[in-house]
């Protein structure tokens, strides 16, 4: 049975952090955004986590080998045509209600072997996908062999709302290239959407654990140490010696590089990061775009225990 500790939440709420902080830990070993792999890095080639385009990476060739006897025997077409099938938001009352259809079985099961195979070649008791989307967490109930543990991460809709209006440039792209954009009123939508869903997600039998983006900026020590401990590993035994605090207070990570698949441009960052709270939304979001996403997200806001 192979664990897998999945991030969950809408973009922007902090998952690659998370992801980078566990990564840090013994036997934990953090894949990136899995959901992208297939067409950014199987078909594009774009660049690994650790630099090197992802044909060149040693530890994702080994993957692709393990698990379909390598990349090029994978039909990335096919893939890409079963996440548009069953993979999307809008599916996610079936998926709740328990629908289960060949297609999915199917999907599910290339992420059972890609996961296996990661798991064979890092040796690591925990793989970390931070692939954010609710559906796909649906989708891996019907994934052979895994133990799927769910966290997910919920930032103030109005950071959330403001990030998403920055602009953001793809490293791992060849040209230039920028993530995706949203305006506040339809980030708020689908901060609605995706935090909604994950929290049905947790009576359909899935563990779900809920961390907040501030939490963790907070208190990084304790929040890695919970969610190390939910994802089975010995909490009072972790090496956090990577965390350390300058005599100003101010709370660093030493991050290695590692081997994401995709993701946000930070999972490229290595060396000492800081961790503060990025509060800019206060002051750049306008006030009347702050009102309208804090207007549209306000029953859920209070759920969380932010004030609308």
């Amino acid at each position: 049975m192979v664990r897998v500790l999945f991030l969950g939440g809408l973009g922007r709420s902090g998952t690659t952090l998370l992801e980078r902080l566990l990564g840090e830990l013994p036997g934990v070993c953090p894949l990136g955004e899995v959901v992208h792999l297939w067409d950014r890095d199987i078909r594009d080639g774009e660049r690994c986590g650790c630099d090197k385009p992802f044909h060149d990476c040693t530890f994702w060739r080994g993957v692709g080998e393990e698990a379909f006897g390598g990349w090029h025997n994978v039909d990335v077409d096919r893939i890409l045509a079963l996440r548009r099938s069953v993979e999307r938001t809008r599916h996610v009352p079936r998926l709740a209600a328990g629908a289960v259809t060949c297609d999915l079985v199917e999907y599910a099961n290339y992420y059972a072997r890609l996961y296996r195979a990661a798991a064979e070649m890092s040796g690591a008791r925990v793989l970390v996908d931070s692939s954010k989307h609710a559906a796909l967490a649906y989708c891996l109930r019907q994934a052979a062999g895994i133990d799927l543990r769910v966290v997910h991460m919920v930032r103030d809709s109005r950071g959330v709302a403001y990030s998403w209006t920055k602009r953001v440039s793809r490293p791992e792209a060849d040209g230039a290239c920028e993530m995706t954009r949203y305006r506040p009123g339809r980030s708020a939508l689908l901060w609605n959407a995706h935090n909604t869903a994950f929290g049905l997600l947790g009576r359909c039998g899935v563990p779900v654990r809920r961390v907040r983006y501030e939490e963790l900026l907070a208190d990084p020590r304790g929040t890695v140490r919970a969610v190390a401990s939910y994802a089975g590993l010995d909490a009072e035994a972790l090496d956090l010696s990577f965390l350390r605090s300058d005599p100003d207070g101010t709370e660093h990570a030493d991050l290695r590089s590692r081997h994401s698949a995709a993701g946000n441009p930070m999972r490229f960052t290595v060396g000492a990061v800081p961790l503060r709270h990025d509060e800019a939304w206060r002051n750049e979001l306008r006030p009347r775009q702050r009102r309208l996403v804090g207007a549209l997200t306000a029953p859920l806001l209070g759920a969380y225990g932010y004030r609308s």
